[in-house]
């Protein structure tokens, strides 16, 4: 398929089984009274362990055929609307979000599936521009958990059903779908047309699922191309970049690089989110937008402009990302840099900020390259405070003093994360802790989710306008 063929027509409708049908929600409308404003901050929290719990003992499992088995008893609500798809290492979290709320500028009704989540389930699914409710989403759970026992569902591929069977309640012109782990493999990659995909940056991580190697992990993501489909990246490492092109090749689709955004004093568009790596994701995600509308704009009443650009690109929210937030008043900074790539990314973005020592708040999971992760983030000048993460097994102070001896020194452990906050606005405040520059918490958005229910709440902020005027897309 060429860049200007038509889009396919929406799918034809697939009745749902009676089980399903029966049981059914109101369908949520494109401003469902139930669910919450996406503005308000985080989501209320949902407790879904009385519905999961079973079903965690299928840890992860990648593959498709279970989920498709699934899909294809609830009624293949997949086949009922259209999604793009964005995967990588590192970054396509934001590439979404940027996707998403350029889609929202338009006017188009779009929704989005997210993962992980920071303190709320219900943050993996928005429609248009609000959370899913927590009641509809143990509601839509609690509907197909006999179809996913009956089919083996993981954790992940019960709530990727329920996602779909949402969205295609919700009657949306599109929605963007975010890859979990890999692609080829993963729950987001049944659905059965994804004409226009993304990449973010992609890096060794999951290695022990995925490859051990740059280039195993990149075919493992290139999975998600299909004959067709056109794709969008900014630049990659080489090794990637040659796998992604071998894949594109070879599955018949067409891959195109995009260079990242300009600065804004170059003329670049202002971003919603932080950081100069977020040119390049928001650079993937203005050619995503483009290539919809060049392949047949879902609502030609409401078509692709640059001023809707530059308001999503402006619009864009996703929490944890170099975000500064407050504790007890003083600021601090988060973001996850859960793997090496993302840990040199975050020290590039804080040297470009400067301002001397650094104190940190860290937590990394134990499957992870903890010893990277510290190397990359810990300056010569840090210190850093080693904290467990709630409910998951994490490095100690000990193995990574063992691991990185060179920075045996600057390291100190803290047992409750209410104490290692209050020391970091000790540092902040210039009492007790060395340090200039604005402490950070860092290591795992697992971390970042246990800690933010103890922040200061976010103040209120006005969404952007759909027509504002700014800076051009120079790049």
């Amino acid at each position: 398929m060429n860049a200007t063929a038509p889009a396919p027509e929406r799918p034809e409708p697939v009745e749902a089984p009676p089980e399903l049908a029966s049981q059914a929600a109101e369908p949520e409308t494109a401003e469902p009274k139930t669910a919450e404003p996406e503005t308000t901050g985080s989501p209320q929290p949902v407790d879904l362990d009385d519905l999961l719990e079973p079903f965690a003992s299928r840890g992860m499992d990648l593959g498709l055929r279970r989920l498709e088995g699934a899909l294809a008893a609830g009624g293949h609500p997949e086949r009922r609307f259209r999604a793009v798809q964005v995967a990588g290492t590192n970054g396509k979290g934001s590439i979404a979000t940027f996707l998403h709320t350029i889609l929202r500028a338009t006017g188009l009704r779009c929704g989005i599936y997210r993962s992980p989540h920071l303190v709320s389930w219900c943050e993996r699914i928005q429609l248009n521009d609000r959370w899913i409710a927590p009641a509809t989403l143990r509601a839509d759970l609690a509907r197909w958990r006999p179809i996913a026992a009956a089919h083996q569902l993981t954790p992940f591929e019960w709530l990727t059903a329920a996602a779909f069977d949402r969205f295609a309640l919700a009657d949306l012109d599109v929605s963007v779908l975010e890859v979990g782990l890999g692609g080829r493999l993963d729950a987001t990659t049944a659905h059965p047309h994804r004409p226009v995909v993304g990449f973010g940056a992609i890096g060794l991580d999951h290695c022990e699922h995925l490859g051990a190697d740059l280039a195993s992990i990149a075919r493992e993501k290139a999975g998600v191309l299909s004959a067709g489909c056109l794709a969008f990246s900014a630049p990659q490492d080489p090794e990637v970049a040659t796998m992604l092109e071998a894949e594109a090749r070879r599955l018949g689709a067409e891959l195109r690089w995009v260079a990242p955004l300009a600065a804004p004093e170059a003329g670049g568009p202002e971003l919603g989110l932080p950081g100069m790596v977020q040119r390049s994701n928001g650079a993937v995600a203005v050619a995503m937008a483009r290539a919809l509308a060049e392949r047949g704009w879902p609502r030609p009443e409401a078509p692709l402009s640059e001023a809707a650009i530059l308001a999503g690109l402006a619009a864009a929210r996703w929490p944890g990302r170099l975000e500064t937030r407050h504790f007890r008043g003083v600021p601090l900074l988060l973001d996850g840099a859960h793997n090496p790539p993302a840990a040199v990314v975050l020290r590039r973005e804080l040297d470009r900020l400067g301002g001397g020592g650094r104190t940190w708040l860290i937590g990394i999971q134990r499957h992870k390259d903890g010893a990277a992760v510290l190397r990359a983030l810990i300056g010569p000048e840090d210190r850093a405070l080693i904290v467990p993460i709630p409910d998951h097994r994490a490095w100690g102070l000990d193995e990574l003093a063992a691991a990185c001896p060179e920075l045996a020194g600057q390291l100190a452990s803290v047992l409750e994360l209410e104490d290692g906050l209050q020391q970091l606005s000790g540092a902040a405040a210039g009492k007790g802790l060395p340090g200039s520059a604005l402490p950070a918490v860092a290591g795992s958005l697992y971390l970042l989710g246990a800690v933010m229910p103890l922040l200061d709440p976010l103040p209120a902020r006005s969404p952007a306008p759909t027509d504002a005027a700014g800076p051009g897309l120079a790049s």
